[in-house]
């Protein structure tokens, strides 16, 4: 499969919450404050936000660490622990740095300035608590936690499950788009002759590349991934996508050949190990892209986008040369 599989977006929850098109998530609160506890409750059904309640902070630290949750809020009304104290003890686990935590402040908090280079916290609430900014402050921590979960540590590209999901969330719309699969050809063959400094290098230039391209077309609805290792994903409208092939094709093959020594580059091709352990000759790097269309809610889950873009890549890689290939079936 063209992507592994991921949560796909839940599009018949009630909108008032604000978490349209996220799965179910957990939360724990840590606070003495009764009214925020029925406030929170008010605003999401637990089929969309549970929450497990705290009074203590002892109470919950044995939860946190059994099963986390993906969000953490705690006040800075507790008596038994300091809540940026229990923010730090979570923070201090690699495993869950990335958690996000809110602290919960009374307007009496802030007349003294804080750190917040040495609280490690993601946001904050202010008493007196308005529904609304409490509503869409926790809903920007939960959608900002996931963005930078799912980036691609090196490109910064939106991952796997941001694709799936604007994938499925275009279909579900029944609004026409076409996705470019974009794959590198002989990248494997560069990096192992070169290594991978180098190998990172094209990856991020290629990245640079396909989303300059994008950025061209002003106006346009676009995106770009990067699904992971040398493969990335464009989503734009049927009516450029062949256009944006033929651009990244000419940039990439205008660029890339530079990462190689002159040696090689004056043959044309590189001496490397393939994966039998044979040593062969590779062509310089190539760019392979599939193109699927979605016209008049053809498509109906994102799996048929990723068999149709494996079978056209397998038909574009046949060309040792860059190339692009599109879905011509009605």
């Amino acid at each position: 499969m063209l992507f592994s599989d991921a949560k796909l977006p839940r599009m018949d929850n009630n909108k008032d919450h604000g978490l349209l098109g996220l799965s179910r998530h957990r939360a724990i609160l840590v606070s003495p404050d009764e009214k925020l506890k029925e406030l929170l409750q008010s605003i999401w059904t637990p089929d969309v936000l549970e929450f497990s309640f705290y009074t203590e902070a002892k109470g919950a630290v044995e939860d946190l660490f059994n099963d986390p949750p993906d969000l953490l809020i705690v006040d800075n009304r507790l008596t038994d622990i300091p809540a940026v104290e229990l923010a730090r003890l979570v923070k201090s686990e690699n495993v869950y740095r990335q958690l996000p935590v809110i602290i919960c402040l009374d307007d009496a908090d802030l007349a003294k300035p804080w750190d917040w280079n040495e609280i490690e916290v993601d946001d904050f609430l202010v008493r007196p608590f308005f529904m609304p900014v409490v509503r869409d402050r926790v809903n920007l921590t939960l959608c900002r936690a996931m963005r930078a979960l799912d980036a691609n540590p090196l490109s910064k590209l939106p991952g796997n499950t941001s694709i799936i999901r604007r994938i499925q969330t275009l279909i579900d719309r029944q609004q026409d788009f076409a996705l470019a699969y974009c794959d590198l050809d002989y990248f494997k063959s560069f990096n192992d002759k070169y290594g991978f400094s180098r190998g990172d290098e094209v990856l991020m230039l290629s990245a640079r590349i396909i989303v300059n391209t994008v950025k061209s077309f002003a106006g346009e609805q676009t995106f770009v991934g990067h699904v992971g290792g040398d493969d990335f994903v464009v989503i734009t409208s049927p009516d450029i996508v062949e256009e944006v092939c033929q651009r990244i094709i000419f940039s990439f093959d205008g660029i890339v050949p530079n990462f190689y020594d002159l040696e090689d580059r004056k043959r044309k091709s590189i001496v490397s190990t393939d994966r039998q352990g044979n040593i062969q000759t590779f062509p310089l790097m190539a760019i392979s892209i599939a193109v699927v269309f979605n016209i008049d809610g053809r498509l109906k889950h994102f799996g048929e986008a990723s068999a149709i873009a494996m079978g056209l890549k397998k038909k574009a890689k046949e060309n040792p040369k860059s190339n692009y290939v599109l879905d011509r079936r009605n």
